[in-house]
């Protein structure tokens, strides 16, 4: 991280203040813009805590100095211009002034792309209790079924995997998952709780 001092261009801009867009470093959900000079950087390299320069201020201003809510330093890199950081944290509490994990409003929550978006959808099927649903008429079934649904899934997984048909293959493997996110709702679970237990096996595996 020593060598962004020298690469960080901060002669770009008349006040010697560059962006830093700050990331969460497991969730990947931009939490915050704030500016940094090169006094900012430095310190935010030797404490391993994120500090802005503050505009409004007109100082050093490390984030959480008074609610305790700090940004720890994962990792700083340079954009191709060497104008912009992005900077990948883990946050301690909220991130906004205001309460909220982001400054924007939203949750800092794990975004698995389409997968949420299709876990949502079964959600809404769930809450909705809606008969005409895939989702509902097999949760209608029991516990039992949709378990054995998923099994049979597996099943068909295995068999394709032993051909040279791919699209097959890949067919059977989107049924499993799709009948396992049904299981998980069902018991209960989303996909972040089988995210955190796999990042708790792999911390032990790293110690």
């Amino acid at each position: 991280m020593l060598d962004l001092q020298q690469e960080a261009d901060f002669n770009k801009t008349n006040d010697g203040l560059l962006p830093a867009i700050i990331q969460d470093a497991t969730t990947k959900n931009v939490l915050m813009l704030g500016y940094m000079n090169a006094e900012a950087l430095e310190k935010t390299i030797s404490t391993s805590k994120v500090t802005f320069y503050s505009r409004s201020k007109k100082r050093l201003w490390t984030k959480g100095e008074e609610s305790g809510n700090f940004l720890h330093l994962n990792s700083i890199e340079l954009d191709c211009d060497q104008d912009t950081f992005l900077i990948q944290v883990t946050p301690q509490g909220p991130t906004c002034h205001k309460g909220t994990a982001t400054c924007w409003g939203g949750d800092n929550l794990s975004n698995f792309g389409f997968l949420s978006q299709l876990e949502s959808v079964i959600q809404q099927r769930i809450e909705s209790k809606n008969n005409n649903s895939y989702v509902s008429s097999l949760l209608n079934e029991g516990m039992n079924k949709v378990a054995q649904k998923v099994g049979e899934e597996a099943v068909e997984v295995v068999i394709e995997a032993k051909d040279q048909n791919d699209d097959l293959f890949l067919n059977e493997s989107a049924d499993l998952l799709f009948h396992y996110m049904i299981l998980l709702q069902a018991k209960g679970f989303k996909l972040k709780d089988i995210e955190k237990v796999l990042r708790n096996r792999h911390k032990k595996i790293a110690e």
